[in-house]
């Protein structure tokens, strides 16, 4: 019996998810195997491990029956070429081409024959008039690319693949696959343009495009290849929403926000998006601290869309943005926070309060409380926050939790720790009930209850927030390792008691108690 095991799949008749050697074993005679696979699986292991003149006298014996063929010929062949044996790898693969006419793979390993034998004029030739021949059948070719990749001929591989493009007449066609290959050989330029190919085809394929390009584009001058390229394909094809967000996307990697900006507002326009695109950038320079940027960004929004859905949103991110950019300057200016309190106050009065100002509202309080030290006014707003209907639970825990720290500001503990203990408890397992359980075991370090907080901290350990869990370790080695150094904790509890000072604000008696600290 004659098997061409990979005519047979590339036929499709092996069925999908079919592991290929149960299907070479349902295809094989009973008696074939019986007589055969034990010594099939001894050459195997004899190539595998090394023992060459071993593996080559089975295989010499075991290639005499064609049903084996299938089952040896990658190893033997490569042992043949390995060895230099190049007489007996023609004569194998003249036979095999004989027995299978219409498998294109021994096709293939008779050039890599000429390959290895370092004859380049003439396995260049042969491969040319191969690739030709197969070009017009896009099975076949898909097929044999992946081979030649396989074989690490990524040449080859793409000679396939735009020759049967050329032969189809589709410009995009196989734009992943050769997009990966000029990966593969850092041919960026083409990559890039095969990419942007691949993106056009469907707007689902623009994020993995995007995550491509930035893990492989990391030198100098590399975004401005594509930045290039896609004004370039823009001029010549405005209408395409694909390439504008490209471009946009490529001003941001650029940390050009303003340049972001201005193509998000032509793409708002050009495609009627109502200043979706704009807010996108403008959330991106918030995000990256691009706080002048990001003002203005949402300026714009509030001037030129005050009649939209859009409005609060962009009023309240420009209020936010100019408070980042406050918070972050040092020292902090207090003229500049009553402002933006102020602002927020504005804020909430224009629009009444109600779900839209909730979040402004959140920032004032924690404005009051954490910089004005009003903290009479601060448990005012975030109390009248959490009694809006319809909030959304999640800003009701974030309003406890604050609340809980402006008890800790006033000298108020049992009240922080119920607060606390409410969230983690209506919250639980959300990355705000395991915020709400290191505010707690938190405080209970400022308190010198060492062991009762590492409790907290060691289940903290696995939360499912990274940066949570990362706290929670570093707090339980720090108490661990001082615990272990003065049993009587009565180190940790000085520093655990200047910790809370600079928690409450109080910078000044803080650096005094350390001073003192230290001269013990």
């Amino acid at each position: 019996m004659n098997i061409n095991i990979t005519r047979l799949i590339t036929m499709g008749t092996v069925l999908p998810g079919m592991p290929v050697l149960a299907f070479i074993f349902l295809m094989i005679p009973a008696a074939v195997l019986s007589q055969d696979m034990e010594s099939i699986n001894l050459a195997n292991e004899y190539y595998q491990t090394g023992q060459l003149e071993k593996a080559r006298e089975l295989y010499d014996r075991l290639v005499r029956k064609s049903e084996n063929v299938p089952l040896i010929h990658g190893m033997y062949f490569e042992l043949l070429l390995g060895s230099g044996d190049f007489d007996q790898a023609s004569k194998h693969i003249e036979r095999v081409i004989r027995e299978n006419p219409g498998n294109k793979i021994y096709l293939v390993d008779k050039g890599i024959i000429l390959k290895r034998k370092g004859d380049s004029a003439q396995e260049a030739e042969y491969f040319k008039k191969f690739i030709k021949e197969i070009s017009t059948d896009g099975q076949q070719s898909r097929f044999i690319a992946q081979y030649f990749i396989k074989k690490q001929m990524f040449d080859y591989a793409m000679q396939t693949y735009l020759m049967n493009r050329a032969a189809s007449n589709d410009a995009l066609l196989y734009s992943l696959e050769l997009a990966n290959l000029h990966r593969i050989l850092n041919n960026k330029e083409e990559m890039i343009s095969e990419y942007l190919n691949f993106a056009s085809q469907n707007p689902n394929n623009i994020s993995y495009v995007k995550n491509v390009l930035q893990s492989s584009l990391q030198e100098d001058g590399d975004i401005d290849k594509i930045e290039n390229e896609l004004i370039a394909r823009i001029q010549k094809e405005p209408d395409n929403k694909i390439f504008s967000d490209l471009l946009i996307w490529v001003n941001v990697q650029k940390r050009n926000f303003y340049g972001a900006f201005i193509q998000a507002r032509a793409y708002d326009r050009r495609f009627e998006r109502n200043g979706n695109k704009v807010l996108e950038v403008g959330f991106l320079a918030l995000e990256n601290k691009a706080f002048d940027d990001a003002v203005q960004i949402f300026d714009f929004l509030c001037n030129n869309y005050s009649n939209t859905y859009l409005y609060p949103i962009a009023r309240r991110y420009k209020i936010q943005s100019r408070e980042e950019y406050v918070r972050n300057s040092y020292p902090v200016n207090l003229e500049e926070i009553r402002k933006l309190a102020n602002d927020y106050e504005g804020l909430t009065s224009e629009l009444g309060i109600g779900p839209a100002v909730a979040e402004a509202m959140f920032n004032k309080a924690h404005l009051h409380a954490f910089y004005l030290n009003e903290i009479d006014s601060a448990i005012g707003i975030l109390n009248q926050i959490v009694r809006i209907p319809k909030i959304h639970p999640d800003l009701i825990a974030r309003c406890k939790l604050v609340l809980g720290d402006i008890y800790i500001l006033a000298g108020e503990p049992w009240e922080s720790s119920l607060l606390y203990a409410q969230v983690e408890k209506s919250r639980k397992d959300t990355p705000v009930g395991y915020e709400a359980k290191l505010k707690n075991a938190k405080l209970m370090y400022f308190k010198g209850d060492f062991l009762l907080a590492q409790e907290q901290l060691d289940v903290l350990k696995l939360a499912t927030s990274r940066e949570i869990a990362n706290d929670a370790m570093h707090l339980s080695i720090f108490i661990k390792d001082n615990i272990g150094l003065d049993t009587s904790d009565f180190l940790l509890k000085k520093f655990a008691g200047i910790e809370l000072m600079l928690f409450r604000n109080k910078k000044s008696e803080a650096l005094d108690s350390l001073i003192v600290m230290n001269r013990n």
